[in-house]
């Protein structure tokens, strides 16, 4: 196999890998960077291609896809709930950005057309050649690592993979086995987790104390998982004060239930949702902000969605409460807000007054279980660091080869690897 790296080395964003065999290519994802004007991984010509492998939903790693659907179209494999979310934050994606994209909602739906089902632990084959399994990687509902197959040779791209078990999932799969080579994520390979039980500890705590002071909790929360999370986190701590979800979180609800078997505790989703108050319009936000309580509302960097409404309508009054529950990409209004206690009202920055907290809700491994992974990893594979700000790729390329002996390295955008 030759593998190239099409996007998401060296950076966060953009990730996608290309993947030759004898006589046929395949793409494991194809993000993008979704900034005001989006950027997407180097060019591969869709006709040289038999499928495209999506790991998860979120735009980083699916926000390029449409691309391989602007004429007929190719083969898409994923499970059914990554290709229900990811049309979701695509429909968004055309929605905010689409002056700036090169697809449009009809190749959506050829994408659509296009794509295979499969379900997580099932080994499919793609053209006689290459054989693939998805492994639950923990990170968000329906998402895989991968383990690719061809002529005798094992290959593990992790996606975005979290070890540890949340109120939503259940920690990554690591049954591996004997590999030839490791595509690893890096994102948090220089930083340690809190122990989750105290982050969510600390988060109903400040939950508690804000709507006991009279005061309404903002959590401004990513559609896919976090705000799911956040809610059944309230409901295991039996926390008796209102709940109201908002945004596209609702929509990300809708396939959940017809997905349940992604999660680790559907009954809990279930009974959770049963008891949160679903926000149907303008009129109910504007009763929300007058009753203490919490409300979960995309976007989690507050830079659109009904987050910026309730921000703007609550900022201002010390008693109330702001959880950063979400990374903030540097430049979002959830980074100024969180780094300087600044937001945007009427088209005037001001300073918040509600008091800000920020739990680390991450969905990513933690330096402590990147390493752990591999101890899971049989063979002596060559191990390739990507999807890290800085020089953190490079650092944890280092560090593997230090305690496992790996050939190891951080490859560049465009480099190529034969195992």
């Amino acid at each position: 196999m030759e593998i190239t790296f099409l996007g998401g080395a060296r950076e966060v964003g953009k990730s996608a890998l290309l993947v030759k065999g004898e006589k046929s290519k395949i793409v494991l994802d194809y993000g993008a960077h979704t900034g005001r004007e989006p950027a997407f991984p180097m060019h591969v010509k869709p006709r040289e291609i038999d499928s495209v492998l999506l790991t998860h939903a979120h735009l980083d790693h699916s926000g390029g896809v449409p691309l391989f659907y602007l004429g007929k179209g190719l083969e898409l494999v994923t499970t059914g709930v990554t290709l229900e979310m990811s049309v979701i934050l695509l429909e968004d994606f055309i929605k905010l950005s689409g002056f700036y994209l090169p697809f449009e909602y009809e190749d959506l739906l050829t994408m659509t057309r296009k794509t295979r089902r499969i379900s997580l632990n099932e080994t499919l084959e793609i053209n006689g050649e290459f054989k693939a399994r998805f492994q639950n990687s923990g990170h968000i509902p329906g998402g895989g690592t991968i383990i690719v197959e061809n002529d005798g040779k094992r290959v593990l791209y992790t996606g975005d993979i979290n070890l540890r078990d949340s109120q939503l999932l259940s920690g990554a799969e690591l049954n591996f086995g004997d590999l030839d080579a490791v595509i690893t994520e890096s994102t948090y390979s220089q930083t340690e987790h809190e122990p989750r039980a105290k982050i969510e500890d600390d988060f109903v705590s400040f939950a508690n104390e804000v709507v006991e002071r009279g005061g309404i909790l903002l959590v401004p929360a990513f559609s896919v998982g976090r705000a799911q999370e956040i809610a059944c986190l309230l409901r295991t701590r039996n926390f008796t004060h209102p709940v109201a979800m908002d945004g596209m979180a609702l929509k990300i609800n809708d396939v959940l239930f017809r997905y349940q078997e992604s999660l680790r505790d559907p009954v809990l989703f279930r009974k959770t949702l049963e008891n949160v108050d679903i926000v149907s319009g303008w009129s109910h936000r504007k009763e929300l902000i007058k009753t203490p309580g919490v409300i979960i509302s995309p976007a989690g960097m507050l830079a659109g969605g009904a987050s910026v409404f309730y921000n703007q309508q609550l900022a201002r009054e010390e008693r109330n409460g702001i959880s950063i529950v979400a990374f903030q990409v540097p430049g979002s209004p959830g980074r100024t807000l969180l780094d300087r206690g600044l937001t945007v009202i009427n088209g005037k920055t001001v300073k918040v007054k509600a008091e800000i907290r920020r739990f680390d809700f991450s969905g990513h491994a933690g330096r402590s279980e990147l390493f752990e992974l591999f101890e899971h990893v049989g063979g002596n594979p060559a191990v390739f660091a990507v999807h890290g700000d800085g020089d953190s790729c490079e650092i944890f390329a280092r560090e593997i080869h230090e305690r496992y002996g790996f050939t190891c390295s951080a490859p560049m955008n465009g480099d190529s690897i034969v195992v």
